[in-house]
């Protein structure tokens, strides 16, 4: 077996895509009388800087022998990259054998380029001393994804699936010519199998991109023939060829364990902690609050240094994108207790979803008259509270159990927000009762 790796051939502004790279030669590897036994699509760090949208490696597993397969990706390569943008830096890594049996070192190379930051001579280095062909363009910064990909199935454990449909080529830039309406039914009909095709509530057809790249649309989920049926159902422009990938999108595969005080800028973590002050709505619509340490991790016997570890807090924030999530985040209260997941930036944690652990569920209120059930009112200061129809009084505020918006369990930012890496709850494993959002 050979495994190919490719990445960075794409650009924001100009369009590409490396899935449709990958799809190309493919059909040239078989062109040739070789088979592609597997299509690999891999997603790494989403807070990588040069990244286009999603940041996806791919890799393909063909019988065909490295040279001849490195020959045909190259030729596929050099005449699609988008190099005129001076942040395409594509790159091709080529390895002999099987994926199952790279070097330990390969697929740890894996696990870092989705969960840190690795850099191109790191990358060369490793490929080099593995004795794997290579090749960069424009400095081959997308070495590091294509050395990550062909590590990829030997690193990782979980799969979903991604079928894309690709326009004529000669259309991309043009709008995408797709009726809503089918790709709602469809989706309506393959769901849960297949998610995150629309958002229902927002009416937006998740799977239709905006880039103006060759894809008409991308259906993912967990089953692969229910990603190709409702691929089959949208009525749409002519699609012009199809690929089916494996991926690790839906997986949280880059999400870590994480501690307050020790969360680091362009990592992913699942952090535990208290809600420590009220959700706090900013200009542009964005949400914030603060998430400090659990009652039970403040040791009050503990020295300085801990103490002050102890006391470390992070703002998390659910930004204007994720729309309705953001209710959920205004719906939380100081004392509640929480799993946070999401990508720190600027000392900021972008949440991907939470869970609610513990609700705090009594609220300080001016206390009523057991006579006349009118609220009482102050009775000067320190003097507690009196009703002034009755004469009666409190000595001060009471505590109240109420209701709550929030149940225990696990909340999302709704499709239309999510990151492809990211786990929708629909997918299930989760620690507590779930609430898809859909």
């Amino acid at each position: 077996m050979t495994v190919l790796g490719l990445d960075d051939t794409d650009s924001r502004q100009l369009g590409m895509c490396t899935t449709y790279l990958a799809t190309l030669v493919a059909e040239a590897i078989e062109a040739a009388g070789g088979t592609v036994g597997r299509r690999l699509l891999v997603r790494l760090n989403p807070a990588v800087e040069h990244k286009t949208r999603g940041n996806a490696a791919l890799a393909l597993h063909t019988d065909l022998p490295p040279d001849e397969t490195l020959e045909l990706a190259v030729a596929e390569l050099e005449p699609l990259a988008q190099t005129a943008d001076p942040r395409t830096s594509p790159g091709v890594v080529v390895a002999p054998g099987d994926a199952e049996a790279v070097p330990d070192s390969v697929a740890s190379f894996t696990r870092r380029a989705i969960r840190s930051f690795v850099d191109t001579e790191e990358a060369v280095e490793l490929a080099e001393a593995t004795g794997y062909a290579h090749r960069g363009w424009d400095g081959g910064r997308g070495r590091i994804g294509a050395l990550a990909a062909v590590g990829a199935w030997a690193a990782l454990d979980e799969w979903t699936y991604e079928h894309i449909a690709y326009r004529e080529f000669d259309r991309c830039g043009a709008p995408r010519e797709v009726d809503f309406d089918s790709v709602f039914e469809a989706a309506e009909a393959h769901y849960p199998a297949a998610w995150d095709t629309v958002d229902t509530v927002e009416g937006q057809a998740v799977c239709v991109p905006n880039a103006p790249g060759p894809i008409l649309h991308g259906i993912r989920g967990d089953d692969a023939d229910a990603v190709r049926s409702l691929s089959a159902a949208i009525d749409s422009e002519p699609v012009e060829r199809w690929s089916t990938f494996r991926t690790n999108q839906g997986t949280d595969v880059h999400l870590r364990d994480g501690e307050l005080g020790s969360l680091d800028d362009g990592g992913a973590y699942r952090v535990d902690g208290a809600v420590a002050s009220a959700p706090e709505t900013r200009r542009g619509g964005h949400v914030f609050f603060e998430l400090g340490p659990l009652d039970s991790d403040i040791d009050t016997d503990a020295n300085v240094a801990d103490a002050a570890d102890a006391a470390a807090s992070v703002a998390c924030a659910a930004f204007e994108p994720t729309k309705r999530f953001r209710d959920r985040i205004r719906a939380l209260w100081p004392g509640d207790e929480l799993t946070v997941c999401g990508e720190v930036s600027g000392g900021t944690l972008k949440l991907e979803k939470f869970a609610v652990r513990s609700l705090n569920r009594t609220e300080s209120r001016t206390p009523v008259c057991p006579d006349c059930d009118r609220t009482m009112e102050s009775a000067g200061r320190n003097q507690g509270y009196r009703c002034r129809d009755c004469g009666t009084s409190a000595p001060g505020r009471v505590e109240v159990e109420v209701d709550r918006e929030l149940e225990r369990g696990w909340y999302e930012v709704p499709p239309c927000a999510r990151r492809h890496v990211a786990k929708p709850l629909v997918r299930g494993g989760f620690d507590a009762p779930v609430h898809p959002e859909r």
